[in-house]
């Protein structure tokens, strides 16, 4: 009886978006695979194909962590988190109803059941998730994200990057968050989520720098003279265009951080002062609130060690009860370490006299220790280390 109050006092979180439905044509990417082969195989490698409960075990360790800890549903937590892993959902909040038909298993039937088990949101991110919005409320404050930052167009209309574009399949307009200013559409969902208390620890519309680039020439790639579709709309022929790939290749994919920081190192005193350069326009690490760079010393006095020292620059996170936990939980967070956009970051290690080199290592990794054995995470890529650079510097 205890629970079942406890229960009636927990009620999901309500998202102000307007469910849109998606017809059954333009639901599944595989859908789009006949005049966009090309693009949606692209896509299916990419993690956003991988954006949901089924194939991200990240995502679904925190989704099961913050439903034990919260005692709310797990399908509560997964609409909350739809909001972007999973934004054409067709349940956007629950109610204190719906958990007490879960606590009974009584759900099974339910709107929310259907719309969480859907086929097509084991899809993730899909082409209709991005070529089926209608307008970006960027002048929304922080609060809203993903899906509560968006208007859906009515189905079968996809926005794309060219005023030109007809398909026999579906109608296209264009957008310019396709085209100009695609940096407003990332930034939907990769601007920023925030601790239990409010704390943001994703902004990353916040601390990106103005500039050329954006972010689509690094994670899609610059435009190519490629086919968007195999339509033969061009006097019998497909149309070239000058266009993006859909690889969406992030902190996951090793090249992306190759050379991403320059280091420089200098004694000082009983201190050796290593700087970081960020030559990009967002914040190193950035994304989700656990990431890491590790800084390994090696000391060298000719071919002899001398010593090794190891920085971990990362944020940790503590619960109300004053224990490690995962960003989302998080009540208190330790200060942001990240090296700022188009910065430096300037960082003291000990120095060993006898040391006549120093062997500098510096590497990234999706995940710390900490937040990686909390959620148990068993895949290798979590404590993989990425190569970024290394560099031997005579003391």
């Amino acid at each position: 009886m205890k629970y079942l109050i406890v229960v009636l006092l927990l009620v999901a979180s309500l998202y102000s978006a307007e469910v849109v439905a998606v017809g059954e044509k333009y639901k599944s990417s595989s859908d789009c695979q006949a005049c966009h082969n090309h693009l949606v195989k692209q896509w299916r490698e990419s993690w956003h194909s991988n954006s949901h409960y089924k194939k991200d075990e990240y995502f679904r360790a925190s989704v099961d962590y913050v439903s034990r800890k919260t005692h709310k549903s797990l399908n509560a937590i997964k609409v909350e988190c739809a909001t972007c892993h999973n934004p054409r959902i067709s349940v956007t909040s629950t109610d204190t109803d719906y958990e007490i038909a879960a606590v009974l298993g009584l759900d099974k039937n339910s709107k929310v059941n259907k719309a969480v088990h859907d086929n097509t949101l084991n899809e993730g991110i899909n082409c209709v998730v991005c070529h089926n919005i209608d307008q970006i409320h960027s002048e929304l404050d922080a609060s809203h994200r993903g899906m509560d930052r968006v208007s859906w167009s009515k189905t079968g209309l996809m926005s794309g990057p060219f005023d030109d574009a007809n398909s026999p399949y579906h109608k296209t307009e264009y957008r310019e968050f396709m085209d100009k200013n695609p940096n407003q559409l990332c930034f939907v969902c990769h601007a920023n989520d925030h601790t239990a208390k409010g704390e943001a620890f994703i902004n990353m519309q916040a601390e990106y720098k103005d500039s050329t680039e954006k972010c689509v020439d690094c994670h899609m790639s610059s435009k190519k003279e490629l086919y968007a579709a195999t339509l033969p709309i061009d006097h019998g022929k497909p149309k070239k265009r000058m266009i993006r790939e859909h690889w969406f290749d992030g902190g996951h994919i090793k090249p992306m951080w190759k050379d991403a920081l320059k280091v420089k190192a200098k004694v000082d005193g009983d201190n050796l002062v290593i700087t970081l350069k960020n030559d990009l326009p967002h914040n190193i690490p950035s994304g989700f609130g656990s990431r890491e760079i590790l800084i390994e010393i090696e000391y060298k006095n000719k071919d002899k060690d001398v010593g090794v020292e190891t920085v971990s620059l990362t944020r940790h996170y503590l619960s109300k009860y004053k224990k490690p936990t995962i960003p989302h939980m998080a009540e208190q967070a330790s200060k942001d370490d990240s090296v700022p956009a188009k910065g430096e970051k300037k960082v003291k290690v000990k120095y060993y006299k006898k040391a006549t080199m120093a062997v500098i290592t510096v590497s990234y990794r999706l995940v710390n220790d900490e937040v990686r054995g909390i959620l148990d995470l068993k895949e290798p890529i979590w404590k993989e280390k990425m190569p970024i650079t290394k560099v031997s510097v005579r003391l």
